[in-house]
C-alpha cells in the first residue's frame, strides 16, 4: 500500500467523525490512532494525521469542540 494523501486521510477521518457523531466524542488522537491502524504505521505518521486535521478544521468540515477536553466533532449545521 503506498503512502496515503493528506486529503485521502482527511476523508477517512470525516467519515470516522460522521459515523461517530451523536454517539461518541473523538479527540484528535483518536483520529490519528484509527488512521495508523487504518493506514499502516510505514504510511501514515502521526504529522500526516496532524495536517489532515489541520485541513478539515480549516475546511470547515470538521471543528474543535471543547466539553472537559478537546474533541473533533461535526459542525452544527451538518
Amino acid at each position: 500500500m503506498s503512502q496515503p494523501t493528506v486529503e485521502e486521510v482527511a476523508d477517512a477521518m470525516y467519515e470516522l467523525v460522521k459515523q461517530t457523531h451523536g454517539k461518541k466524542n473523538l479527540k484528535p488522537m483518536d483520529l490519528t490512532k484509527a488512521m495508523i491502524e487504518k493506514f499502516g504505521e510505514e504510511n501514515c505518521d502521526k504529522k500526516l494525521c496532524k495536517q489532515a486535521i489541520r485541513n478539515l478544521i480549516d475546511s470547515g468540515r470538521c471543528i474543535y469542540s471543547y466539553v472537559g477536553g478537546s474533541y473533533v466533532t461535526l459542525p452544527p449545521d451538518a
